[in-house]
């Protein structure tokens, strides 16, 4: 029986990689006009650093890692041992934990010194039940903005991120932006416990798991998809009731700086996302044209104290990741194509296999001069030749034959008008190189 991948997991094949790449690219030139630089950071880190960083009671620590063990450590167990911390890695379920740990470690933002701003785009893996949008390894690019505080950081950070949903073409009226703040320690402390206490006067209408996570993470319960649960949590106590006067100070600088940027927004109190770290900002992109409760395409927030938890000095930062697989399900959902076909510059045929040395040749030279050049590699006569040149969306095939060698030329065919043409050998590269460059060209602005 063939060998098949598992289930939440997908291949990424030529088209969709190529895609990917070009998301990621795109990605990269929005946010490097911001002054975000990349970091690559390893994809198995200690467990603790989630722990720690992400809280022991939410559902991505407690319920959705996968821990590695390796073969030394597995036997330990079995035999009723245990693990150091240190041999305890797990699959990172997400990416700002571990960013903040390489800048804490590295002292990137030395006592005094102005903000680092780091993007990274790479896997990441949560063991939940697979579901369209929800895979076990999923593909995210984030931002990290560590050592300035101030809203207009976080203003920043979501008209980038609105931006570039833009530029990748999912359309404005497909999106919605929420919003809200978490408040810090000082305001959120007791709203919890008012929280808690509301789970608790509703325990009879609220489900077995709503009624656990009041008492380690009753801010959870907002995100429970039970529609009775749902329904009591519409009356129950909003965060905006209970900022503090730095906080809502905050999120109204927060608010005009949106405002000011023309973003537009809607507030959801109910919005708290799923991760301890967060204090203040809180926000989230929704697409609306996927009919999926796995909707949200991007958020993300400010964390200020995570820096701390992690060992490091008191550093507030803000940032935000959106899921690949979720925007690419947004853009086909509103209707935009995705595809892309494998595309050849020129593709080299030629009439006997005698001229093959010399279309490898002519393909070599190409290459080296930028094209994105093939031939034929298998027994196909000139007529296959062309239905592969074609297959390869190929734009121009030199033909090489015995006469045209023996001329020094060969015939030039343009795929899409059909027009033929002869070129001396001795300047098809020249002449080819300059055709490819020019249709590379961005045309000229009015």
């Amino acid at each position: 029986m063939a060998i098949k991948l598992p289930a939440g997991f997908e291949d990424m094949l030529p088209a969709d990689a190529g895609f990917y790449q070009e998301f990621v690219a795109l990605a990269q030139r929005v946010f490097a006009t911001y002054g975000y630089e990349p970091v690559i950071t390893p994809q198995v880190e200690l467990t603790d650093l989630f722990v720690r960083g992400i809280g022991e009671a939410t559902d991505v620590v407690s319920k959705e890692m996968f821990t590695a063990i390796s073969g030394e450590n597995l036997a330990t167990l079995l035999a009723g041992g245990t693990v150091k911390a240190k041999s305890r890695l797990t699959l990172r379920p997400e990416g700002t934990a571990g960013v903040v740990r390489a800048v804490v470690e590295h002292d990137l933002v030395p006592q005094g010194a102005g903000p680092v701003k780091l993007m990274y785009a790479g896997p990441m893996f949560r063991a939940e039940r697979p579901q369209k949008g929800r895979l076990r390894q999923f593909n995210q690019i984030g931002i990290e903005c560590l050592g300035a505080e101030a809203p207009s950081v976080d203003a920043e950070g979501i008209v980038m991120l609105m931006r570039f949903f833009r530029q990748v073409g999912i359309p404005q009226e497909s999106m919605v932006l929420l919003l809200n703040s978490m408040g810090c320690d000082d305001c959120r402390t007791p709203y919890r416990e008012a929280v808690r206490d509301f789970v608790r006067r509703h325990a009879d209408r609220m489900c077995p798991q709503c009624l656990e996570r009041a008492e380690t993470n009753p801010l959870r319960a907002f995100d429970c998809k039970n529609e009775g649960c749902r329904a009591v949590m519409a009356d129950a106590p909003r965060i905006t009731d209970w900022l503090c006067e730095p906080c809502r100070g905050h999120h109204d600088a927060v608010r005009s700086y949106l405002a000011a940027a023309g973003v537009d927004y809607a507030e959801d109190p109910t919005l708290v996302r799923g991760l301890d770290y967060y204090t203040r900002t809180v926000f989230e992109v929704q697409a609306l044209d996927t009919n999926s409760a796995q909707n949200a395409i991007g958020g993300g927030g400010r964390y200020d104290r995570l820096a701390e938890e992690v060992g490091g000095r008191p550093t507030p930062g803000f940032g935000f990741a959106l899921g690949f697989e979720r925007c690419r399900i947004a853009l086909e959902a509103a209707g935009v194509s995705v595809e892309r076909p494998t595309s050849c510059d020129v593709f080299v045929a030629t009439i006997e296999d005698a001229q093959r040395a010399a279309a490898f040749a002519l393909v070599q030279r190409l290459r080296d001069a930028g094209v994105h050049a093939d031939m034929n590699h298998q027994e196909r006569s000139l007529k296959g030749q062309m239905k592969l040149a074609n297959k390869l969306a190929a734009r121009r095939v030199v033909v090489l034959g015995p006469d045209e060698l023996a001329q020094g030329a060969a015939v030039v065919r343009d795929m899409g008008s059909h027009a033929e043409r002869t070129v001396e050998l001795d300047r098809m590269v020249e002449v080819l190189a300059a055709e490819v460059r020019g249709a590379e060209a961005p045309a000229p602005e009015a």
